[in-house]
């Protein structure tokens, strides 16, 4: 492959987007608290002082829950805070039309045991890894993300005053192949308060040159574009309107990787959509720690109500040092893996988070991160030893 440039993007917590996922997950973790079992496909909308939660529900215990305060939480954690900005956690106008859960959905997953359970949807999911960052993600992405957390811990912490909840980075690298060369532009929007826009540009792309320095990649080339427009003062859900679900991209793999679709937040480990693109995850980046690949991609998908999958395909992208056929062999054989849903959620202990909540998932991406399980390494040895592989010193 020649050089090239490859582009991805993320959001921060205050994107009207990001708003509604961590809201919906929200909702989800205060179902699986009160019962592991919970069905919940819980969507949020959110738009100029309104807040609404749409979706269905079917766990133990769901009339307790105060949904209002949940939403009224998140966004206050957020840093929401303002009514004369039009949205603020205690005036927005909220509206809750969660349902229950059809029975003709349920009959399909509810099978009593983890062997037998089905699948909550149809579709095709899809898991990617690669070795070219420490978190085997697509480098665009992970510095996109770690420029949102930057600016994130700059607002919350009160040394960049006027700097407000919404913002978006985005991070063009250039390749050589599959190999990292520079970053050739970064473009950054975060909303402000009332401050001049030379003020806003220079402390940006100062904090932002500082985040990436220890890369390597940023040079006296890389091109910064500090909110272009010239002005990003009205922001969050009062400048446009957030919907679960909407950032699928930002969300797993910015663009790197092929995308089935479904997207993950709100949504119980009964659905595949999340909880099986979650182990596709996990068996991809154990298949590169391995040593099978530089780069693999694996799509599973499923019917709904049956619990084997329909199929699962893996891809290496020429970058293989064993037949893809016997890596997906390997990954369907039962042995190491089990792409059942009720049995990949008891591995990864998708019912019952410790250490991490679904929240959590929702604000900076659901991969590359270690505090979740789909990201543990500990398969790596078994993958090599039943491909056959060297040893990584060999």
């Amino acid at each position: 492959m020649s050089l090239h440039v490859f582009t991805s993007e993320a959001v921060s917590e205050g994107h009207p987007d990001k708003v509604a996922d961590q809201i919906s997950d929200a909702i989800l973790d205060a179902a699986l608290a009160r019962d592991p079992e919970a069905h919940v496909a819980a969507e949020t909308f959110v738009g100029p002082n309104f807040c609404a939660n749409l979706g269905e529900l079917k766990f133990a215990g769901s009339d307790s829950v105060d949904y209002e305060a949940i939403a009224r939480g998140v966004v206050r954690d957020i840093g929401y805070d303002r009514p004369a900005e039009d949205f603020s956690w205690d005036t927005f106008e909220y509206l809750n039309k969660l349902t229950s859960q059809s029975p003709d959905i349920d009959q399909g997953v509810s099978r009593g045991s983890d062997e037998a359970q089905g699948a909550g949807d149809q579709g095709m999911m899809f898991g990617y890894a690669v070795r070219e960052t420490p978190e085997m993600m697509p480098a665009p992405l992970v510095l996109s993300h770690r420029l949102m957390r930057r600016f994130a811990s700059e607002r919350k912490s009160g040394r960049v005053p006027w700097l407000r909840p919404d913002a978006k980075s985005q991070v063009s690298a250039v390749y050589d192949g599959h190999r990292v060369l520079r970053v050739a532009d970064v473009v950054l929007s975060h909303q402000t308060e009332e401050v001049p826009i030379g003020t806003i540009r220079a402390t940006i792309e100062e904090i932002a040159r500082d985040e990436l320095r220890d890369t390597g990649l940023v040079d006296e080339k890389t091109r910064f574009h500090i909110n272009p427009t010239g002005r990003f003062v009205k922001g969050g859900p009062a400048g446009d309107s957030g919907l679960t679900g909407r950032k699928i991209i930002v969300d797993s793999y910015g663009g790197a990787a092929a995308h089935g679709g479904g997207a993950f937040s709100g949504k119980d480990p009964s659905k595949v959509d999340r909880s099986a693109a979650y182990y596709a995850r996990y068996a991809a980046k154990n298949l590169v720690a391995a040593g099978a690949a530089e780069r693999v991609q694996i799509e599973v998908s499923y019917a709904i109500g049956l619990a084997e999958p329909t199929s699962l395909f893996v891809e290496f992208f020429g970058t293989g040092r064993v037949r893809e056929e016997d890596a997906a062999r390997v990954l369907l054989e039962g042995g190491l893996f089990d792409f059942r849903p009720g049995m990949l959620v008891r591995e990864l202990g998708l019912k019952r988070p410790s250490g991490w909540c679904y929240r959590d998932t929702s604000n900076g991406g659901h991969f590359g991160r270690r505090r979740f399980p789909w990201e543990r390494l500990d398969k790596a040895d078994a993958l090599r030893e039943a491909l056959r592989l060297p040893p990584p010193s060999a």
